[in-house]
């Protein structure tokens, strides 16, 4: 059973459905204490996880095909619980879990709401969640082995075991250290544009050739260039190294120009040469917080702005 959001009502049949989910950056930051302490994560999934989620809004729904009264076909069925297609279903199956995990002594992150942390004398157990995915590690197995036994009591739960694969990233638990990479979406993408046999460029941008607006260049499919973009943009979760050129590249999605498109597949160019690049974090270093800036002041030939580029390491665990 689906619902079909779209007769939904603002106000009416729904209020607030805004639901926090982790970002890249929260995870980046999950498995780089991970490292820190030395334990494995693992990883849960939930099943048909929006029907769990309690509805406080009376919502009704047609009888589906299948599932007809046939004494009482002018009637409609009253939800109880969300149902998927409701507009409010991710918001209330994440009340549900998170009354759930505080009843159970859990403690919400205050920056990271999708965050949760359970304290066992001098033990600790972390969770971090999104929607039905679920990755926990902890200083004692026995605290993670409660915790999916918990999950499982009050969910329908796959247990994944060691975490591998998580929101596109690929997760190598080593002895000394975790590696993020993402070469499996780099193949991927390289098929579905077609790159797959392309000459390696060196950089991923040209040194001493600035982007420009080109306005009197030749215009080019703007929707299959916005997919490369939406592409690369993902790919930068574990390649800060493509970080600068596919944000200057995006300034000119508006009006996207041939010479535009060219430095777009010199990107791919050089991927093709380091597909298997990623972010390392070694176990048994400091994790104090670092921090460099840089700016290029007034840079830009056009319109003479300035570029910002930051990146934070938790000791040599970058991680923003």
């Amino acid at each position: 059973m689906v619902a079909q959001e779209y007769t939904q009502e603002e106000e009416i049949d729904y209020d607030e459905v805004f639901a926090p989910v982790s970002r890249i950056k929260a995870i980046r930051i999950f498995l780089a204490y991970d490292s820190f302490k030395d334990f494995m994560v693992y990883k849960i999934d939930i099943k048909s996880v929006f029907l769990y989620g309690k509805i406080k809004e009376e919502v009704y729904v047609c009888q589906p095909p299948g599932f007809e009264d046939p004494d009482f076909l002018d009637r409609v069925y009253k939800n109880e619980k969300a149902l998927y297609g409701l507009h409010q279903a991710p918001r209330a199956w994440y009340e549900t879990l998170s009354i759930f995990l505080l009843d159970n002594e859990f403690q919400r992150g205050k920056i990271n709401q999708t965050l949760f942390i359970k304290r066992y004398k001098g033990d600790i157990l972390l969770v971090q969640v999104y929607v039905d995915d679920i990755i926990f590690g902890s200083t004692k197995k026995e605290l993670c082995n409660a915790f999916e036994k918990l999950m499982h009591e009050k969910f329908q739960i796959s247990s994944m075991g060691e975490l591998t694969f998580f929101l596109g990233l690929q997760v190598q638990q080593k002895k000394d250290g975790i590696f993020i990479s993402q070469d499996k979406y780099v193949n991927e993408i390289f098929k579905k544009f077609g790159f797959t046999e392309v000459k390696i460029a060196s950089t991923p941008i040209e040194t001493q050739k600035p982007l420009l607006k080109d306005e009197d260049g030749k215009e080019v499919d703007v929707h299959m260039d916005r997919l490369m973009f939406g592409s690369l943009m993902y790919l930068t979760s574990s390649r800060p190294n493509i970080m600068f050129v596919v944000c200057a590249c995006a300034r000119y999605q508006v009006n996207l120009k041939v010479s535009h498109l060219h430095v777009v597949k010199r990107i791919f160019r050089y991927l093709n040469g380091q597909p298997k690049l990623g972010l390392w974090y070694p176990k048994h270093f400091p994790f104090d917080l670092v921090a460099y800036t840089d700016s290029d002041y007034a840079g830009a030939s056009l319109d003479r702005k300035s570029t910002t580029g930051d990146c934070q390491f938790l000791g040599c665990k970058l991680i923003s």
